[in-house]
Formats: structure tokens, sequence, C-alpha cells
């Protein structure tokens, strides 16, 4: 669907919504990381390696921050997606662009 350009005043009023999505979508995607790791790490670690952590494996270190940054990914896209809906229904303008 073709959006027609937003407004500056649009953009300015979106910069809120768009930092608050990004800092809430921090604290879900890290709890949901955490929680995905519990279930999926091998053994009894339920804390996920860090990558300056010592006793962890170069392999599981690498897998364990893949699926970081693709729950992190996700999760963003989702916020980011539903906020400039929200934003659209509101204004009337769609925030990106």
């Amino acid at each position: 669907m073709a959006h027609k350009p937003t407004s500056k005043p649009a953009k300015i009023l979106y910069r809120p919504v768009g930092l608050a999505s990004g800092v809430i979508g921090g604290v879900v995607a890290g709890q949901v990381f955490k929680q995905v790791w519990k279930h999926a790490a091998p053994g009894d670690r339920d804390e996920a390696p860090k990558s300056l952590s010592t006793g962890y494996a170069l392999k599981e270190i690498l897998i364990a921050a893949a699926i970081q940054g693709a729950i992190f990914a996700v999760v963003k896209a989702v916020l980011d997606r539903g906020g400039a809906r929200l934003f659209e229904r509101w204004t009337g303008e769609w925030p990106g662009e």
C-alpha cells in the first residue's frame, strides 16, 4: 500500500513514539530471550553466555548471540509496525519514509 509523503511535523511527533517502542521492545525482547535460552540451552545453565564469558565454547556463544539477535529483530519489527499503524490511525499520516 502506497503512503503519501509524511509531513515534517508528523515525523517530529512520531519520534517519542519510536523511542518509547524501542525501549519497550528491548525489555520485552530481553525477557523473551531469557525464557527461550532457559528452555533451549544444553545442560542446567540458565544464563546465556556473554561474548567474554569463560567456560563456554565459541560455538555456544555464537548460537546465543544469533538467537538473541533474531528475537530482538522480530520484536523491534512488530513494535515499529504496530506503533506506525497506531500513529497513522491517530493522525492520518504514516510516520515512515
